[in-house]
């Protein structure tokens, strides 16, 4: 089954907690905290895999989980870090948030790695946490939540040449002869109704082939195989555009699947393209030949992929293309440099109030309420000053907030005291 759009939800692992700990050695003068650090959590990454060519798996995998970091420990021994979840990929996977406003990441090259959920920071122990005003602190940091989100992951199929052409020009054909690629053939329309991928090898050289979906008219408007299909044609560096010389008007049909890639996407016009004309070896297709000869100006190679009649002529001139055409890869920037977009600062924390409650939210503050140990006098009395620091006092006076009045953040709630 071919599967190349996917939804599925992904959680980072969360961060151990640190550990309040103390040294109480016979022999050790004054002591002090001992508590080690919580290990972070596993992140969920994706795996670019040049044997797979289908999202299949995703569809038994809707949820997948990162492993927690292990817990700080006492005598200052940190807990471990989470051995991260590794998914493998087909090449050419794109990830996206949910409503594909916002692109995550593309996955180009074998064992190319992408963190679709980033596991969460260990919480520091109480040894880590002491000052010179706070030498024994009776505290420790709770670890970091890991990412949790649901993506959209969508597949473009990376080949080198992509089959183009209308339904049952001998595309499939072809690809079983050239490869080691076993798609349905048969005499009716649509017989291909998902891409097939071969590897062809030639002397020294070798490419990937892709036998895309038969094209029909108005296909970028959703007719036939519709446009599900057209996406899987912008990741090929060379077309080969296959007439059969016993429909109709070749040529015509040559001028339609072009006019379909220009709707689609006019740069799909620039890439380079290899016209060869199937079926030689049918009754009057030399005629037909003639006058596809006297409408095109370019080049047109000649096969029958039935009888393997030319063949290997049409594979060696793939290869001289091929070597001329740069990668897919090449043309998108250098992953090691990155591009920073200036973006304004959200507000540390946002005060609404809702029936004489004070609510207060805010990823900083969310962060923050995350890493208090609420079980700990000492670590409140921290978050306490941590909201004085940020200003979320003076701003709940401005609000009109009062003493005794109700303060909720998230899950508690506190009083107000002036």
């Amino acid at each position: 089954m071919f599967v190349d759009e996917i939804v599925v939800e992904v959680f980072g692992g969360r961060g151990g907690h640190g550990m309040t700990a103390y040294r109480r050695e016979k022999y050790v003068e004054f002591g002090g905290p001992w508590g080690g650090n919580g290990g972070n959590g596993g992140s969920v990454i994706f795996v670019g895999d040049e044997g797979k060519s289908t999202l299949l798996d995703l569809r038994y995998q809707r949820h997948i989980k990162a492993k927690s970091g292990v817990n700080g420990m006492s005598k200052g021994m940190h807990g471990a870090n989470a051995e991260n979840t590794y998914v493998k990929v087909p090449l050419g996977t794109i990830v996206y948030t949910e409503d594909k406003s916002e692109k995550i990441g593309e996955v180009l090259y074998h064992n190319q790695e992408l963190i679709v959920a980033q596991g969460g920071k260990g919480g520091r122990g109480n040894i880590a946490l002491a000052t010179s005003r706070n030498s024994c602190p009776d505290y420790a940091e709770n670890g970091d939540p890991g990412v949790t989100r649901r993506i959209h992951v969508e597949l473009k199929v990376l080949a080198d040449v992509g089959l183009i052409g209308y339904p049952s020009v001998g595309k499939s054909t072809l690809i079983s002869v050239v490869s080691n690629a076993r798609p349905k053939i048969a005499e009716y329309p649509f017989t291909t109704l998902q891409p097939n991928l071969g590897m062809v090898q030639v002397g020294d050289d070798s490419f990937v082939l892709a036998d895309l979906p038969g094209l029909i008219e108005n296909a970028h408007q959703g007719f036939g195989l519709g446009i599900r299909f057209l996406k899987h044609i912008e990741r090929c560096r060379v077309f080969l555009h296959v007439l059969d010389l016993t429909r109709d008007d070749p040529y015509q049909d040559y001028l339609s699947i072009n006019h379909e890639l220009k709707m689609y996407n006019e740069d799909l016009l620039e890439r380079p393209q290899m016209i060869v004309a199937n079926k030689i070896d049918m009754p009057e297709a030399e005629l037909k030949l003639a006058e596809l000869k006297k409408k095109l100006l370019e080049p047109i190679m000649v096969i029958s992929a039935q009888q393997q009649k030319d063949v290997d002529k049409l594979l060696y001139a793939l290869i001289s293309k091929l070597k001329e055409t740069p990668r897919i890869q090449d043309e998108l920037p250098d992953e090691s440099i990155k591009n920073y977009v200036f973006k304004p600062d959200e507000p540390a924390f946002i005060i609404t109030k809702v029936d004489d409650v004070f609510e207060i939210t805010g990823e900083k503050i969310k962060l923050l309420f995350e890493r208090t140990d609420f079980s700990k006098e000492e670590g409140v009395r921290r978050f306490a000053r941590q909201l004085r620091g940020l200003g979320v006092d003076d701003a709940l006076r401005e609000q009109g907030a009062k003493n005794n009045d109700t303060v909720r953040i998230f899950d508690f709630e506190f009083e107000f005291i002036e």
